[in-house]
């Protein structure tokens, strides 16, 4: 935002930020707050605290003694934040996934060689974990986790761990373990969402399915097509028993096979139009082939029969294609309309929507600072940044850019 437009959204932003900084004890905390909000809605080119200090005409050391050293509870702030995106974006769903931080040296907290989506190829950067609420028409990030590869567990990393303020009791957890975590973290706050979507690299852990089971969440996750599953009306048999050692548990005899292979023998003509959401020129549909299977895997769950519950199956196969392009799967009632099964599954577009504006335009991979509770108290206020533009957009004759 350029200055005059923040200045015509001042009231608006000083009762946002008074609410949102309300935890904070002390009011030089709750200013300080405030003030790193503001430098990172004005428009600049760098939102690290010293270009932002300079705009804002400031000394930096100001924010960064806020962001690194100052006693301030983020997690309350990261509460009150994730209540009120969830009443600003009425979420039809919550999405989880993860971007990367590129970054040059290896001083930053969390830092390694490693894989991110957002270069397409292994580099020297952190992860981030987050999940967001989304709707078709607005998004917002909920909660966030900076992940920690295994690495920056051995004992030659004490030094740099100390350097970064990496709390003890800080290690690494897998990006679906966090994920969980942060699901958890929202749960005890009382938010819980009414479906959870990811893409395929959470999708294909079984650990992560299970998780979400556990706790009652209903999910559509993308996956690969070579998944395995047995088809709806197999069936457990149950060995003879012997009459020595335990009972043989039950257990499927038909081999299961990829979901591309379910898909394939029941033939495109099985499928149908699905329009998921209307585009800025047209509806957006593809053709879908819905499906019920049981997965299989190396870790099924099934029931004390040995019954694996049947799960949703859905692949995308356009016209055109030999075969299905993409595949998700679901834990959602068997009677769910098929339109809102392929809603849900598309999803995710509103996550890169999210990313791209976190970055470009506030500044969420700008941070130089080198902790661990810096990263998280910086990609925290960067939400509340997000998130008032959000509410603005959504305000009727709003002062704020779309």
């Amino acid at each position: 935002m350029k200055a005059g437009e923040l200045a015509a959204v001042r009231v608006r932003l000083e009762a946002f930020t008074s609410e949102v900084f309300a935890p904070l004890v002390r009011r030089d905390q709750r200013e300080k707050g405030s003030l790193y909000v503001r430098g990172l809605l004005l428009d600049g080119r760098r939102k690290s605290m010293q270009p932002m200090a300079e705009r804002l005409g400031v000394d930096h050391q100001q924010l960064q003694q806020f962001m690194t050293s100052s006693t301030w509870p983020v997690e309350d702030v990261r509460a009150r934040l994730a209540w009120r995106a969830v009443r600003a974006v009425r979420p039809q769903v919550w999405v989880v996934d993860d971007t990367g931080f590129p970054k040059d040296g290896l001083a930053s907290a969390g830092v390694a060689r490693q894989y991110s989506g957002t270069l397409g190829k292994v580099g020297n950067c952190q992860i981030g974990v987050s999940v967001h609420a989304a709707s078709d028409t607005a998004s917002c990030p909920l909660a966030w986790r900076l992940f920690l590869p295994e690495s920056w567990d051995g004992p030659d990393m004490a030094v740099r761990r100390r350097a970064c303020r990496i709390p003890e009791d800080e290690h690494h957890r897998p990006k679906w373990r966090l994920a969980l975590d942060m699901l958890d973290e929202l749960a005890g706050i009382g938010l819980r969402p009414a479906a959870l979507v990811a893409d395929a690299g959470y999708g294909a852990n079984a650990d992560f399915r299970h998780g979400l089971e556990d706790r009652g969440l209903g999910y559509v996750l993308q996956v690969k097509g070579e998944m395995t599953a047995h088809r709806e009306d197999a069936e457990p048999h149950q060995p003879t028993y012997g009459g020595l050692g335990p009972r043989p548990l039950p257990r499927y005899r038909t081999r299961p096979v990829s979901l591309r292979e379910h898909v394939l023998a029941a033939g495109r003509q099985q499928g149908r139009s699905v329009v998921w959401r209307k585009g800025s020129k047209a509806a957006l549909s593809s053709y879908f082939v819905l499906l019920r299977v049981r997965l299989a895997g190396r870790r099924p769950k099934p029931a004390e029969d040995g019954t694996i519950p049947l799960t949703w199956l859905i692949a995308q196969w356009p016209e055109g294609e030999d075969e299905p392009t993409k595949y998700w799967i679901s834990n959602l009632p068997a009677d769910i309309p098929a339109k809102d099964l392929v809603r849900l599954a598309k999803a995710r577009w509103r996550i890169e929507h999210d990313y791209r504006e976190l970055k470009t335009a506030l500044g969420l991979d700008h941070f130089e600072g080198r902790s661990f509770t810096g990263w998280h108290r910086h990609v925290t206020l960067v939400t509340a940044a997000h998130l008032f533009l959000t509410e603005q957009r959504r305000t009727p004759k709003a002062h704020a850019r779309a």
